[in-house]
């Protein structure tokens, strides 16, 4: 499904709540479109208004009128309106034709258009622990009823049968499509708790912290998530504070805000592929990787390297991904090492000729595709670069900075974009 959330990516702030992890406001946008996605997909109001037409105990027949048949459901109108700490008032406002054959030989229809109304509670399932909601204090309210009987037969006829059937047989009827519907939405609550795989690598859990709460305007999530890699250990999310919501989202919109803490657990599943071997001699705009233009920037190389050798440079990442962000702009921070061989023959191993401690930063952009986050880095910059060890002596790591920089930017981004195509899952839920 596709999601029509506003992602809100904030930096930790205010200490508003004690755990990291995400956040979810449901607004009026989402639950409309679900409700009326399921009322839509059960045809529930098609089978109440057949079941209407049906004889049930205790249902007297109406003088001078033989089959009786229910047809054209009008399309439901649905509103809805939040209910501070009790959940949501729902209306269904639809219509329909009543046929059947009069006393005088002609056919009969009622035209009526009505109004199914009901509070639906959100609690707590006490088997489950997860939320859901319940239907009660369900009412069918007549708005109009027209016919096409004769005047003369309109007092009695009329009111007969909104006496004897619509007031008394259509709220067993009807109402029941209001619990029908809650069965749809309250699967998507069911499904919150299910771990979801981020490639072969792990799953994310999002744990609700306690009950959903309703306010004027939204009903409120709060997650807890758990992040564990494919062999069962749990990765810990950093306790860095409470999150909020930026103060300019649209009032009544659905938004998800997910914090830096967790971004970060997450990243670590991938941890292992963001270590990076390039064989490749020619790459992108690159000058060729070979020993003849390392040596541009460290002369010594020529001196080991007479002839032209293929270069082949190997990342590591030594620590856990970190993700910062602040206003307007998110980063990733990677630490490790960049070890650069010299190749030789094929049955013989590539020489080292030096390791650099490097730390460097990529900026992230956040789009939502198939209930996934995606992430796309790009080279924000270079920060620091020391050396670790050499075969080919000392030399000034500051003449490397820009050959490098190209290279991560050229060589090593892609891969990791590569890597990040495989999605972060956001809550199963609307």
């Amino acid at each position: 499904m596709l999601w029509i959330l506003c992602l809100a990516l904030c930096s930790l702030l205010t200490p508003t709540r004690a755990d990291p992890g995400a956040l979810l406001r449901l607004g009026m946008d989402v639950l409309n479109r679900e409700v009326q996605n399921a009322m839509d997909e059960s045809h529930i109001l098609e089978k109440m208004a057949a079941e209407a037409g049906q004889n049930h105990p205790g249902m007297k027949p109406i003088k001078g009128i033989t089959d009786l048949k229910v047809k054209d459901v009008l399309v439901p109108v649905i509103t809805m309106n939040f209910m501070p700490g009790v959940g949501i008032f729902q209306c269904v406002s639809t219509g329909m034709t009543i046929t059947g054959k009069s006393f005088m030989g002609g056919n009969m229809e009622i035209i009526v258009v009505l109004n199914i109304t009901a509070t639906n509670w959100l609690l707590q399932d006490e088997e489950t622990g997860l939320p859901m909601f319940k239907s009660e204090g369900c009412e069918v309210i007549l708005v109009s009823v027209k016919t096409n009987l004769p005047s003369n037969m309109l007092p009695k006829m009329v009111n007969k049968f909104l006496d004897s059937t619509l007031h008394k047989v259509l709220p067993g009827l009807m109402c029941p499509a209001i619990d029908a519907v809650l069965v749809y939405v309250n699967k998507k609550w069911a499904s919150l708790n299910a771990p979801m795989p981020v490639g072969q690598m792990g799953t994310v859990q999002y744990v609700l912290t306690s009950v959903p709460t309703t306010t004027p305007s939204y009903i409120q999530v709060d997650f807890s998530p758990v992040v564990q890699q494919q062999k069962g250990n749990t990765i810990q999310l950093a306790d860095a504070g409470g999150a909020e919501f930026p103060e300019d989202y649209a009032e009544g919109s659905s938004q998800l805000l997910l914090s830096a803490a967790f971004l970060t657990a997450e990243l670590a599943l991938l941890q292992k592929s963001f270590n990076v071997k390039v064989k490749d001699t020619m790459i992108g705009e690159l000058p060729p990787q070979t020993t003849v233009t390392l040596a541009g920037f460290i002369p010594k190389v020529a001196e080991a390297y007479p002839k032209p050798k293929p270069l082949v440079t190997q990342i590591r990442i030594n620590k856990p991904p970190k993700v910062t962000m602040k206003t307007g702009k998110s980063l990733l921070h990677l630490h490790g090492t960049l070890e650069m061989f010299a190749a030789r023959r094929r049955d013989k191993p590539p020489v080292s000729l030096f390791v650099l401690e490097t730390h460097f930063n990529l900026k992230i952009q956040y789009s939502v595709h198939e209930d996934r986050l995606q992430m796309t880095t790009s080279l924000d910059r270079l920060l620091s670069m020391s050396r670790k060890s050499s075969s080919i002596g000392p030399f000034k790591e500051k003449k490397l900075t820009g050959f490098i920089t190209d290279f991560l930017q050229e060589a090593y981004i892609p891969v990791i974009n590569d890597v990040l195509q495989v999605g972060f899952p956001l809550p199963d839920l609307l």
